[in-house]
């Protein structure tokens, strides 16, 4: 019983740092959290260490626990990363796409969400991920499917982030019915310049997110960022 508590208590621990309702940096204490979910110390202790262990909070000797901070050279590897692997997803689905694959993409297309509500963050997240792994399982190479499902995980964090900053889902949506209708086409390079500008504009909204939450040498980095890329009309 204690163990599938703990495990309940973890769950709900992290979903709350992915979603940033517990923000990047900080604090976190095992009383407080004990108190906040109705359930004694013990399981909140096997939480925090088993969310230790994987990375998402930095415990504090006499200070508890901190959530991990993003670091501009994570989300920058990791951006490089899908640039990457997105590039080559979508040439490859232009290719083989089938006509039931392009009529999910189509529909996972329409996904939307509504500004500063973050249960629909969640929700159009889901759906976001969704659509991007079905263009991988499109490009039929199951190693990128994979490598994409990672990176998405990465990211999720901060795309919560990148939402709350403005309202971008008419923009979005409408890059993943441009995606869409190039596949229709068989473009492969005309869905490789949508794909690129797509993760462009994400990672200058994730990196003016995370401006709030950056130390002086985050902060540094990402200005340089924000001021070497380009600027969205």
């Amino acid at each position: 019983m204690n163990q599938s508590l703990a495990g309940q208590v973890y769950e709900t621990i992290k979903r709350e740092i992915i979603t940033c309702t517990l923000m990047p940096g900080q604090q976190i204490a095992q009383p407080q959290l004990a108190g906040r979910y109705g359930v004694g110390v013990t399981p909140v202790r096997e939480a925090l260490q088993k969310l230790a262990r994987e990375g998402l909070i930095q415990p504090i000797p006499r200070f508890g626990y901190l959530v991990t901070s993003i670091t501009v050279a994570d989300i920058s590897e990791i951006f490089e990363l899908r640039c990457i692997l997105e590039c080559a997803t979508v040439r490859l689905a232009a290719i083989r796409a089938t006509p039931a694959q392009l009529d999910v993409l189509d529909k996972l297309a329409d996904c939307t969400y509504v500004y500063k509500d973050r249960t629909s963050y969640s929700e159009f997240l889901s759906h976001n991920r969704e659509f991007h792994l079905e263009l991988a399982i499109a490009s039929g190479n199951q190693r990128l499917v994979e490598m994409i499902s990672q990176s998405l995980d990465q990211l999720n964090r901060v795309f919560h982030l990148g939402l709350d900053l403005k309202d971008s889902a008419d923009e979005m949506r409408c890059e993943h019915r441009d995606l869409v209708n190039a596949l229709i086409q068989k473009d492969a390079d005309g869905a490789e310049q949508i794909a690129l500008a797509q993760i462009e504009h994400s990672k200058q909204r994730v990196f003016e997110a995370l401006i709030p939450y950056g130390n002086r040498s985050n902060l540094e980095a990402i200005g340089q960022v924000i001021h070497m890329a380009p600027r969205e009309s």
